[in-house]
């Protein structure tokens, strides 16, 4: 069967989810890998979508006019141009969001050919009008209409909200193609898709899986290299540390918690880095994946404080390196760790609680 992929990128955890299903599911395959950004995979035919100038311009549409997948026109026309040729048995779908896909044009493709269509959503952009998440605003105009919408300042950031026209566009492109079924990778996901416009397909719950022949417990020098030989170490990763994903937490943790804790946080940028060093935290960029499994074998607690996350891939990347994990009540990530109740703890959301718990985790729960 000759499977096609397609993404936004081929790093980060979408881009290691999509590697993984090539090398298990589907390493009897015939597969290739459609992406827009960045490097494609080493090890895998891939096709760039795009140009550098395609995507500057989509990203231009997007901050003006909040045309976010309605950019990248002639783009996506070659792009379908090549997937006729390619004659795929299945087409996977994951982030379409991203710069680099006319959305118009890729699925009227879609609802003209007889393909075998597959849709792993990894947010909740595809059944809004402008953002890709929501809960943390409260906000449910999307269960309905999206209008006025309050967060066209962030991911996709947009000058002027178009977020109504958006929702009817992306309504009447996602409904109706009789070959799609849709997985997510959590109850939680689940339930909102339900309440959204792609509910009439078939919906099914996958969690994502990770390669544990690479995350698992590793040898590692970071105490020695850190000088951390005698402390107990928290530890913080995230592809993107946004509003949501909780910064603001470990530097409230390091004004509360005694110097014998150690805080780690990987995955910011320069401004992070400088604010959350002055904190007293080890501030880090994004790590090479080896490295960061030593970050994850080292640490006596992973701490994910996202208060919004579809799944949390770092969050199992962590428990299979061995590293205690705790995270907050009533997100998807509350699923992962009530899989592993020697490892996984959750807790609210109030400094108080959190506190407890880690005190708990690191002194009072035994190996």
């Amino acid at each position: 069967m000759k499977v096609l992929f397609i993404n936004s990128v081929c790093f980060g955890s979408t881009g290691q989810i999509i590697d993984y299903l090539i090398k298990t599911e589907h390493k009897n395959d015939d597969c290739f890998v459609a992406f827009g950004r960045g490097r494609g995979f080493k090890d895998h035919r891939c096709y760039k979508i795009g140009t550098s100038l395609s995507f500057l311009f989509h990203v231009f549409l997007t901050r003006l006019f909040d045309l976010h997948g309605f950019g990248s026109y002639f783009a996506t026309k070659r792009f379908v141009f090549w997937i006729n040729k390619l004659n795929p048995d299945k087409i996977w779908l994951h982030n379409l969001h991203g710069y680099y896909l006319n959305i118009k044009v890729l699925f009227n493709y879609l609802k003209k050919s007889n393909r075998n269509i597959v849709w792993t959503l990894h947010d909740c952009w595809s059944f809004t009008g402008h953002c890709a998440y929501f809960s943390f605003i409260g906000c449910n105009k999307w269960r309905d209409k999206c209008e006025k919408c309050p967060q066209k300042n962030k991911y996709p950031k947009s000058l002027f909200s178009r977020s109504k026209c958006n929702f009817i566009l992306k309504r009447e492109l996602f409904t109706g193609l009789k070959n799609l079924k849709i997985i997510v990778p959590s109850n939680w996901l689940k339930n909102l898709v339900l309440l959204s416009f792609l509910r009439c397909y078939d919906i099914k719950v996958v969690p994502n899986k990770i390669n544990s022949d690479v995350f698992k417990s590793t040898d590692s020098n970071i105490r020695k290299l850190y000088g951390l030989k005698d402390k107990k170490i928290i530890l913080g990763v995230a592809n993107v540390w946004d509003s949501r994903k909780g910064l603001d937490f470990f530097i409230k943790l390091r004004c509360l918690l005694s110097q014998n804790i150690a805080i780690i946080v990987i995955g910011l940028n320069k401004k992070q880095i400088k604010t959350t060093s002055k904190a007293g935290i080890i501030a880090l960029p994004r790590v090479e994946l080896n490295e960061l499994v030593k970050m994850y074998s080292s640490a006596d607690l992973f701490f994910n404080p996202s208060v919004e996350e579809t799944f949390g891939m770092t969050t199992v990347e962590a428990i299979s390196c061995g590293a205690k994990s705790l995270v907050f009540k009533n997100t998807a990530c509350e699923e992962i760790v009530h899989k592993y109740p020697k490892m996984g703890f959750v807790t609210d959301r109030d400094i108080g609680s959190i506190l407890y718990m880690i005190e708990k985790i690191l002194y009072e729960e035994k190996n």
